[in-house]
């Protein structure tokens, strides 16, 4: 049952899963918004798509690592804490970004360059899939049980946008202080650096956050059962635990497809001016906050299921037509086009704002970081490869907005399906003494 605790800390929990999340996003993000420069200075190539490709192969190596380490750290949270993990996972995730930033270029020690990037990608990787483990859970678990849908977009989707305004407001810094050749040279590695700060945020979480109440009260009713990841698909979890992560890949690939891939979409295919990018980029990101809030809280007065199948319908149209919007504009027109994409943004990110706690819901709390961890990076691993298929199925530039529509209409698609043949999950998740005993009836 939720035990209840004092309202400091429950906002202390609140605020340190939401900025967490939001850190280690920033991070991911920083790449994205260097994506050109990365690409021309570590992965030199004979065509613009090419380089873009091999840059985005480089988060794709990363994302392929996180579900490593949310088994890794999903079963350290599960028996050790929700607090413990966040610490651990924040200053790896701070500390690899920041490395990044000092990795040599291509033109100083040649092949070294991108395997040394690649390296610090997968260990960034391992560290990112774990803090989903942590932030996922110690919020939703921590909040009165009416505030859960909020908490989840929150977490899930807010904390991904305000990730992005960080990125955005950094980009916008950095641009300025470094203009031009003066970028290349120091203005990227600056932005790398910049990951330090998720490893700052990490000792204040260690100074002010409790232990989720849901976990102490599991932990007092007994010591917990030895983790292992095959508890998720034993005793009947199997077909859960393959629908959880179809649903999550439908919505991770709305988001990498439409936020993710905003400032490629942006600058190397629509050619908005640098300056005028990072501004929209930064509109967007505050819309998706919104938007997460808005529609997390709403699955809470209707439904987790319902809410995914009406953001699911409306992006059916909505994503494919602003994406072919964005890419069709005048580029001088940043006003127009910062209307298209804070919209595409918006609805994108509305969609999957109560998967969080719609995983939460699934799984009992022996269970939880690690069943809400693995689908959710397993979900959006399929989805952040998403971004490479369509640069790789473009011959050029002129043709992504094309590849790009028809990705978006086919993961929608899957993300409505997978919800429509899923349970709806509100109220569920205090553990009934059947639910909670699951895991020890599976092992006798």
């Amino acid at each position: 049952m939720y035990e209840h605790q004092s309202r400091r800390a429950t906002i202390y929990a609140a605020v340190s899963s939401v900025a967490g999340w939001a850190f280690d996003l920033f991070d991911l993000f920083i790449l994205l918004y260097i994506a050109g420069t990365v690409g021309r200075l570590i992965f030199p190539g004979h065509s613009p798509t090419l380089s873009l490709a091999a840059v985005y192969a480089s988060f794709a190596v990363s994302v392929l690592l996180r579900p490593a380490g949310a088994a890794i750290f999903g079963a350290v949270s599960d028996r050790a804490g929700r607090k413990k993990t966040m610490v651990i996972v924040l200053a790896g995730v701070g500390l690899s970004t920041a490395a990044m930033g000092a990795v040599p270029t291509y033109a100083a020690v040649g092949v070294f360059a991108p395997v040394l990037f690649l390296a610090l990608r997968l260990v960034q990787g391992i560290f990112v899939g774990g803090v989903v483990a942590a932030t996922h859970t110690l919020g939703t678990e921590s909040v009165p049980p009416r505030w859960r849908g909020l908490m989840s977009g929150l977490v899930g989707a807010g904390g991904a946008g305000l990730g992005a305004a960080m990125a955005s407001g950094l980009y916008i810094g950095v641009s300025a202080m470094f203009p031009g050749p003066r970028f290349e040279a120091w203005g990227w590695r600056v932005m790398f650096f910049a990951g330090l700060l998720a490893a700052v945020l990490s000792y204040f979480v260690l100074r002010g956050v409790e232990e989720s109440p849901l976990w102490r009260a599991a932990r007092a009713a007994g010591p917990p059962a030895k983790a292992r990841i095959s508890d998720l698909v034993r005793g009947g979890r199997g077909k859960v635990f393959a629908l959880n992560i179809v649903l999550v890949a439908g919505a991770g690939s709305q988001y990498y497809l439409t936020s993710g891939y905003l400032p490629t979409l942006l600058g190397s295919v629509t050619g908005v001016h640098g300056t005028a990018q990072g501004v929209i980029l930064l509109v967007a990101s505050l819309g998706v906050i919104v938007a997460a809030v808005l529609a997390g809280h709403l699955s809470e007065r209707f439904g987790r299921r319902r809410m995914m199948l009406i953001m699911g319908t409306v992006n059916l149209i909505a994503l494919p037509l602003l994406t072919w919007l964005v890419s069709h504009a005048d580029p001088a027109d940043s006003g127009l086009i910062g209307v298209y994409a804070t919209l595409l943004a918006f609805f994108a990110n509305a969609a999957y704002a109560p998967v969080l706690v719609f995983l939460n819901e699934r799984y009992p709390t022996a269970l939880r970081a690690r069943g809400t961890a693995v689908c959710w990076n397993l979900g959006f691993m399929i989805g952040g490869l998403m971004p490479t298929f369509v640069n790789l199925a473009s011959p050029g530039l002129d043709a992504v907005p094309g590849r790009l529509v028809l990705f978006l209409g086919a993961t929608v698609a899957v993300f409505l399906v997978a919800t429509a043949v899923s349970p709806e999950t509100r109220g569920r998740m205090e553990d009934t003494e059947t639910r909670a005993s699951t895991v020890d009836a599976v092992r006798s």
